[in-house]
């Protein structure tokens, strides 16, 4: 011990105040557990401070620039004017709002609550380093710890994030002027989530993916769907290409040279480049193996049905445990680590875990699609409504899409769905339930559903699997 140090003990020792790691801490206080929760930057983490409220709050301001200007069908003139600067101040608000919840909600609890960077000294002891000068740090012991450090923006080869040329989407997301003219290096959920975006709001965007589609991994008339809204928003898009480098032109703005397998190269001309290829777990900073937890050759901690790593007194949580690294799954993750933690019989079902991407169209899923149901042995049953079928997405001008039940032919256990349109994001969650309780289609087709509502066509989905649906044509 350093002199100056301070040694102190919890029950359980939490780094990281993101979705899993304060949602981790809250539970495991609920439970009666002594629980200390460290975080180094801002409560909430990426997805409330730079990731997933940040971009959702532009994505609702560009949705009402662009659907306010592009009214005419409705009888509806207008030329609206965007100020980012004051939209920016807008958003910090919100974020600011729940960040400061979290912090409430933990002290609250009787959550402690430390400011610094955590390492591990060995299984049962955390060093924390407090920032500024004379600050010194700390030992804390602990009989059970939870990893919750999240993730980072990915950089490319010759594409290092420096904030001003290249941006990473937390770089872009604190914008306070849209630049004119952009080169987005990905098409997966963050590079057109973000595309969309300053597409509604007036940018030039060029989009370069490596793949021959957007959004990998979904099905492709999901992903014709969307990538076809998004030319008509003007986004331009070159597949097939991955981003070689990049340099200043003698304007001050950036040439971004791409290359084909073929090695056929092209040069496309913008203000500045955002390099959005995914993210990777921030576990490299923990001094993991002092604790004797290794993580996997990808950088992820590999847990098992509690959470728990190789080594009993620590749990790994949220996108360091792997995919899918999605907000919602971190908590989950939290409460059952902090459960576990407290000798509950929490375990983790990843049967009903919905995603969501918020381009134009919206995605969402959950449970299986018709391919995986037939490749785990299920005889599938499917059906499908079209929102252009449905009075209420015409009464909002919204048609694109459709909602897609998918069950078991036998049984008519429900098996998964995907929804790409309207308000995809709100409309999964009854497909969601319906995997989790075991719902069959007659279960969501006998449901009385409120007319007119969107939420119709997941009942008309189900009917139509069951070959007798009344506003659209059975299968």
């Amino acid at each position: 011990m350093v002199v100056g140090d301070i040694s102190t003990g919890t029950d359980v020792a939490v780094i990281g105040a993101g979705p899993g790691g304060y949602v981790a801490a809250i539970r495991a206080a609920q439970q009666g557990l002594d629980t200390t929760l460290i975080e180094k930057d801002a409560y909430g983490g990426v997805c409330l401070n730079h990731g997933c409220i940040p971009s959702k709050a532009f994505i609702h301001g560009a949705d009402v620039a662009h659907e306010a200007g592009n009214a005419e069908e409705l009888g509806i003139y207008a030329d609206p004017a965007v100020d980012v600067e004051r939209m920016q101040r807008w958003k910090s608000g919100v974020v600011d709002r729940l960040t400061g919840g979290v912090e409430k909600l933990c002290k609250a609890n009787g959550v402690n609550l430390v400011e610094g960077t955590a390492t591990f000294a060995d299984e049962n002891k955390l060093r924390v380093a407090h920032e500024g000068a004379g600050q010194g740090s700390e030992s804390i012991e602990f009989d059970h710890a939870v990893v919750a450090t999240g993730s980072r923006p990915i950089q490319v080869p010759g594409f290092e994030f420096d904030g001003e040329r290249v941006l990473s989407s937390r770089d872009l997301l604190a914008m306070e002027s849209l630049p004119e003219r952009l080169v987005v290096v990905g098409a997966g959920y963050i590079g057109m989530e973000l595309s969309t975006m300053l597409a509604k709001l007036g940018t030039d965007v060029t989009v370069v993916e490596m793949l021959d589609d957007v959004l990998p991994g979904y099905e492709e008339d999901v992903q014709r769907i969307v990538r076809k809204r998004a030319e008509e928003l003007g986004v331009e898009f070159h597949f097939g290409e991955g981003a070689s480098g990049w340099e200043e032109t003698a304007e001050g703005g950036v040439a971004v040279e791409t290359e084909t397998e073929a090695g056929e190269t092209s040069e496309y001309l913008a203000d500045q480049v955002l390099v959005a290829v995914g993210r990777a777990p921030v576990t490299d900073t923990l001094e993991l193996e002092n604790a004797g937890v290794e993580p996997n050759e990808d950088g992820f901690i590999e847990t098992d049905h509690q959470a728990r790593t190789d080594v009993d007194s620590i749990f790994a949580v949220g996108d360091v445990a792997g995919e899918p690294m999605l907000a919602h799954k971190a908590s989950k993750e939290g409460i059952v680590a902090a459960e576990a933690a407290a000798g509950e019989p929490a375990a983790l079902d990843y049967q009903a875990v919905p995603a969501a991407v918020f381009t134009e169209p919206e995605i969402a899923t959950v449970g299986l699609t018709e391919d995986e149901a037939a490749a785990e042995g299920f005889e599938p049953a499917v059906g499908e409504m079209p929102f252009n079928a449905s009075g209420r997405a015409l009464t909002t001008t919204h048609t694109e899409g459709f909602v897609r039940i998918v069950a078991d032919e036998e049984t008519g256990f429900v098996l998964g769905g995907q929804i790409v349109g309207p308000d995809a994001s709100e409309l999964i969650a009854e497909l969601a339930l319906a995997v989790e309780m075991g719902a069959t289609l007659e279960d969501v087709a006998a449901t009385i559903h409120t007319h007119p509502t969107l939420a119709e066509a997941t009942m008309e989905a189900a009917e139509n699997a069951m070959g007798q649906a009344i506003h659209t044509l059975n299968r």
